[in-house]
């Protein structure tokens, strides 16, 4: 068995996230591990909140809080919501913690001893009635493309254009709004990224599985205008991690943090750290998933987001591992998801358009969520979340294929024969054409959750659903009862069967159904199928089992028309 591990893209921790957000990065990467586990794999499934950089300290004091307090508020707001949605990290870190701060301090300073950082004069905005240099996300004005009044120093919201600071008309300071500006000169902190322009393109071409969309983006960065730029990586903030050369200071660089898109995905390791620590767990034990000289050159590392944070993994991060000439795991798949649009526009927090994480789970259990996204995921495309076809999923997918299939033949073998499996006669044609095609769908359903191709799994998982829903219709138990009960016993001991093999392949897509119907049928210990047959035999007559509530409840019209109204974009 292999050793997985997998990271998702980890959320910022300014406010709760979107569904598109969710989908774009964390429940897949959940899918994958759930699906990891249940082959016999090792995993280690990793995740963090975000928590550096100019949106945190803003969010802050929009909240009137200290940015510590906020953020840790806010990532135990995120911490419950991924609970929530069953996301099931075996630790969800915090881009501030120790570990973090240890890691990226020590990053730089092998980047530097490698001579792969350069110190760079900038002329850079001054507030003075602030006190402070600006980052360009403290800088407001008018954007000089589309005429948008809040447009910030590195990007307009409202046309995408990226921006400068000295772009913007009538520009202003986002902390006190003062317009009494002017433009200085500091020192920052540069990876010189293209030093190894040759070395990740190599590496990048040696990738020869990985998605188009993530390749089509690395090297449209690589060639693209000038190709591969130099990045700063340091910022004149007060929350961050100090710059430092590990453990040494770092002279002209006093009071200056490193840069967030520098000290996020390191946290991925970090968060590897914290897990030990938390678990009480040797060092060795996290390094061996990490360090290709202790233990990880047998890891298949797995990373999953958006395909906005497609550079930043692809080309920033590597070199950050590359450069410091360390043997660091590099990635070996990234699986880079489109957009998720909402009904016929964007999500957007400040405008509350769209269902945000916290509301989704007030509405409807996870799994109707789960169900739906991930059979929906924006892989190849952009997507599009509509009520209508929410509806149309959870009603005809959900409750009409699965729920009604448990709901018939749980509650038919509860009337005519009582709460365990009947023995009655043999099977016969009919169940082995069953047998035959739940085979290939099985074979067809693991190559496809293998390739991480998520919207086809979720299609053979419901071909697979609906294959007993046409065998239950066709073989019609109830009918045959009223001639030969003990051939009415063989097809309902075939059918309770599917259910434990049901909620096994489900469980990486609707866990908590998934839970309730093995917990129904008494079968918690049932594995995942090597063979269909084989699988059908594991609840033995005589074995007793549970009618279980009702799996799914349809979603009516004026519900889903309420909701409709309730999230097209009134402020929250």
């Amino acid at each position: 068995m292999a050793r997985i591990l997998i990271t998702s893209a980890i959320p910022y921790i300014n406010g709760i996230k979107h569904l598109g957000n969710l989908v774009g990065s964390q429940l897949p990467a959940d899918l994958y591990a759930r699906y990891a586990r249940a082959r016999g794999h090792e995993v280690m499934f990793l995740c963090a909140t975000d928590e550096h950089g100019t949106p945190a300290e803003l969010a802050a004091a929009k909240a009137g809080k200290p940015v510590e307090d906020y953020c840790a508020e806010m990532h135990q707001v995120q911490a419950d919501l991924a609970r929530g949605f069953r996301l099931s990290f075996d630790h969800f870190g915090r881009s501030s913690s120790p570990q973090n701060h240890r890691l990226t301090q020590y990053f730089a300073g092998r980047l530097a001893e490698n001579g792969y950082i350069e110190e760079v004069t900038e002329r850079q905005v001054f507030s003075k009635a602030d006190d402070r240099f600006l980052p360009d996300r403290y800088i407001e004005g008018t954007c000089p493309n589309c005429g948008y009044d809040k447009a910030r120093g590195d990007q307009c919201e409202n046309c995408t254009k990226q921006l400068d600071p000295t772009d913007l008309i009538d520009p202003r300071s986002a902390i006190s709004g003062s317009t009494d500006l002017e433009v200085r000169e500091t020192k920052h902190l540069y990876l010189r990224q293209s030093l190894m322009k040759g070395e990740l393109e190599e590496w990048i071409d040696s990738k020869t599985d990985w998605p188009v969309l993530t390749t089509s983006i690395a090297k449209k960065w690589l060639h693209d205008g000038d190709g591969l730029q130099d990045r700063g990586i340091t910022r004149d903030l007060h929350w961050g991690i100090p710059v430092k050369k590990g453990e040494d200071d770092w002279p002209g660089m006093e009071g200056k943090v490193f840069y967030v898109w520098f000290d996020a995905p390191i946290e991925y390791i970090a968060a590897a750290a914290e897990w030990a620590e938390a678990n009480g767990k040797p060092e060795a034990d996290w390094r061996r998933w990490w360090r290709t000289d202790e233990g990880a050159d047998d890891v298949r590392y797995v990373q999953f987001m958006g395909k906005d944070n497609v550079p930043f993994h692809t080309l920033s991060f590597p070199a950050t591992i590359m450069g410091s000439r360390d043997p660091w795991k590099l990635v070996d798949y990234i699986k880079s998801f489109n957009y998720l649009n909402y009904d016929g526009g964007q999500f957007s927090t400040s405008q509350g358009r769209g269902v945000f994480m916290d509301q989704a789970l007030a509405i409807l259990p996870a799994d109707y969520w789960r169900w739906w996204l991930l059979s929906h995921a924006p892989e190849t495309s952009d997507s599009e979340f509509t009520w209508e076809n929410f509806q149309q999923a959870v009603n005809k997918d959900l409750a009409d294929v699965l729920g009604n299939f448990v709901s018939r033949v749980t509650k038919f073998c509860r009337s005519k024969f009582g709460e365990e499996v009947p023995a009655g006669g043999a099977w016969g044609a009919r169940e082995q054409a069953v047998i035959d095609e739940l085979s290939t769908r099985l074979a067809a359903y693991q190559a496809h959750m293998e390739a991480i191709e998520i919207r086809k799994a979720a299609a053979e998982l419901r071909a697979i659903w609906v294959a007993g829903n046409e065998y239950l219709q066709a073989a019609a138990p109830w009918a045959v009862y009223k001639q030969d009960p003990d051939a009415a016993a063989a097809i309902v001991r075939f059918a309770l069967n599917l259910i434990p093999l049901y909620a096994t392949l489900s469980a990486p897509f609707i866990p908590d159904a998934s839970d309730t119907l093995l917990t129904a049928m008494k079968a918690e210990d049932a594995g995942w199928p090597d063979d269909i047959a084989a699988a059908l035999e594991t609840l033995a007559p005589g074995h007793a089992f549970a009618v279980p509530d009702n799996l799914f409840r349809k979603i009516g019209d004026d519900e889903r028309a309420e909701w409709q109204e309730e999230f097209a974009g009134v402020r929250r």
